[in-house]
């Protein structure tokens, strides 16, 4: 049995004003846990409950099997980082980066130089070692800020919106550093952030927080190709979302009707399915729909023909959406794919998405919206 590196069982906070509610979260070593969620879902509050400025009244929180729950946040080995950078504007690079190395080598400053130029380097910083902190742009100021927390080798290193301060170019730019960097030190680490760039670019793991509660956990794909109810499909951008009713099965496919006229097929394995719960909700990722001038001859089980009702430009992708029947279908394309279709607000078009691409949730009563 593999022992858990940090084990939350059970975990609540009560701030007065926020709970955080029965939180259950479970970390192996090395391992980059995501959180995410929408703003006041209680992330931070739940970082700052692991770092030990925050003391629950209910649950434990276990790091390689030792109970910190009580212990000071100096004493839990953690280090934490925060989108605000929380330099000291009277020390220069290097001394932010040794102030926590010096308690930790007891003087030694032979080895304490050599780490900071060590960790400066390969955060691509090291120029700036005598740099007066004020003098810093945001990107190098984070840099700063994650080299003082990693070299005194945490272990767990907690980082709360570190890039929500940067441009966009510094953001890409510290990201890939930063991965690089904590894969080469394997720390284990909880990152906090709204920018789903950071999800994708990032994550092994995440975990979707609402009202205080941690939603569902599991790798990047099932969180994001199989959410577990309506509220996290809709947050982590899956967009087709639907009320169903299973009517039927063939084998290992399961037949289910939405808006009462369209039938679906979908191949997920539904715990929750019985012949006297029949009621699911059916989530479709944009980007498993294929869009076709024709209908497909091929093995995909589900093809629909549609107008579409609106188009519009994200990015560098253009969202579609197609009316069939009285539900509304998303999906997305790049301008090339969209200009070689020859699609236009008004026109027909076929779509077509696989079983194994409609994913089944249990339905409850005030969970639908479409």
């Amino acid at each position: 049995m593999i022992r858990l590196f940090l084990d939350i069982k059970d975990l609540s906070v009560d701030l007065e004003e926020f709970h955080l509610q029965n939180i259950n979260l479970q970390i192996e070593e090395g391992d980059y846990q995501v959180l995410i969620g929408p703003t006041g879902s209680g992330k931070s509050v739940l970082l700052e409950t692991i770092a030990g400025f925050y003391k629950p009244y209910h649950g434990k929180i276990l790091l390689e099997g030792k109970n910190i729950t009580s212990l000071n946040p100096e004493d839990r080995g953690i280090s934490i980082v925060y989108q605000d950078y929380v330099l000291f504007p009277h020390m220069n690079v290097f001394e932010n980066i040794a102030y926590g190395l010096k308690k930790k080598n007891n003087g030694n400053e032979s080895s304490l130089e050599s780490s900071v130029y060590e960790m400066a380097e390969k955060l691509k910083i090291d120029h700036l070692l005598k740099r007066d902190t004020r003098t810093l742009s945001g990107g190098e100021m984070q840099r700063t800020a994650i080299a003082r927390s990693l070299i005194v080798e945490p272990k767990l290193l907690l980082m709360d919106e570190p890039f929500s301060a940067v441009d966009v170019n510094t953001h890409a730019h510290l990201t890939t550093l930063i991965k690089n960097v904590i894969e080469e030190y394997q720390t284990t680490c909880i990152h906090v952030t709204h920018d789903f760039n950071d999800v994708y670019n990032l994550a092994e793991r995440v975990a979707v927080m609402k009202d205080g509660k941690i939603l569902q956990q599991g790798t990047l794909h099932d969180v994001f190709s199989r959410p577990s109810d309506n509220f996290v499909a809709k947050f982590v951008g899956v967009h087709n979302v639907f009320q169903g009713e299973i009517i039927g099965h063939d084998k290992s496919i399961l037949k289910i009707k939405i808006n009462h006229d369209i039938i679906i097929h979908s191949s997920d394995v539904f715990e929750h399915y019985s012949s006297k719960k029949t009621d699911v909700m059916v989530a479709i990722r944009p980007e498993s729909i294929i869009f076709s001038n024709e209908p497909f001859i091929s093995s995909v089980r589900n093809q629909l023909k549609g107008v579409v009702r609106d188009m519009f430009e994200v990015g560098h992708t253009v969202w579609i959406e197609v009316q069939v029947g009285d539900v509304t279908f998303r999906g997305v394309l790049t301008p090339n794919s969209c200009e070689s279709l020859g699609i236009k607000i008004g026109k027909e078009i076929y779509l077509s998405f696989k079983s194994l691409n409609v994913n089944l949730m249990e339905y409850h009563n005030d969970d639908y919206s479409t």
